[in-house]
């Protein structure tokens, strides 16, 4: 059980240990773990995904990733955007190395959070930024809800983000990326109870050793340039059996499409 906790209130620890406040998205259920990181990976490149992006406070502090999906429109996890109130909010573009000030820090205008979401283990864990400015770098294809291909067990999908590399160690100061299979909706069933196939997605190795984790929440899981989950919550990091569960893009076209105006690219 203590093991679950972990991941549920990452966001509250990284934010109060640096920031001095508390996320109005605290898990009401104290078991869902729902900060992760790239765990088992390697060094990635804004070049090679320019649409990956993270979030921090008003004071420079990471704690969520994101993606680009126009040069205007940031989706994320919805448990992030409510970590921080909007004016503190900050969406980082073009940076590799987070100690470096390359690319661009923005301001956010506007926050949608999906009005069903209370916890991420329930669902709805998804957010759209509205930036106050454009940004110069390339987007991630949003699938269509007919994507079914791209949620076949088995498919290779990709995490990038800038968090742990191992389990309660340093966050990473590089952008890495991780390469995990889609897992069965029955597969997953087995290990999250909770999980709900209609809105929810899982990836990872029965052997564990890969995954994403603490400081990797709201980034994207690709299958291409296609980002089909949102990093949303899981139990441990890279534990056996134990996959990570994100958002499933697919099902939130209509709300993507009417917050954003995007066409949708199947």
């Amino acid at each position: 059980m203590a093991k679950k906790n972990r991941r549920a209130f990452a966001v509250a620890a990284v934010l109060t240990a640096t920031a001095g406040f508390l996320p109005s998205a605290a898990s009401a259920d104290p078991r869902v773990d729902v900060q992760p990181y790239i765990v088992g990976g390697t060094q990635a490149s804004v070049k090679d995904f320019p649409y990956a992006v993270f979030l921090t406070d008003a004071g420079g502090n990471q704690f969520c990733g994101g993606t680009l999906i126009s040069s205007s429109a940031v989706l994320t996890a919805a448990h992030c955007a409510k970590a921080v109130k909007r004016t503190d909010l900050r969406v980082v573009a073009g940076r590799d190395d987070k100690r470096t000030s390359e690319g661009v820090s923005v301001q956010v205008g506007e926050v949608w959070v999906h009005e069903e979401f209370s916890d991420p283990s329930k669902g709805n864990d998804i957010a759209v930024l509205k930036l106050n400015r454009r940004v110069p770098y390339g987007s991630a294809k949003v699938p269509s809800a007919d994507d079914r291909a791209l949620y076949e067990a088995g498919t290779k999908a990709t995490v990038v983000g800038w968090g742990r590399t191992s389990e309660g160690g340093e966050r990473s100061d590089y952008l890495r990326k991780v390469v995990v299979p889609v897992v069965g909706d029955d597969s997953c069933k087995a290990s999250f109870p909770g999980y709900d196939k209609s809105n929810m997605v899982c990836a990872g190795y029965d052997e564990g050793g890969k995954d994403a984790c603490q400081g990797d929440s709201g980034g994207p899981l690709l299958v291409g340039d296609t980002v089909i989950g949102i990093v949303s919550y899981g139990e441990g990091c890279a534990v056996p059996n134990r996959p990570g569960v994100y958002t499933r893009v697919a099902a939130y076209t209509d709300d993507i499409k009417k917050q954003t105006g995007l066409r949708i690219f199947g």
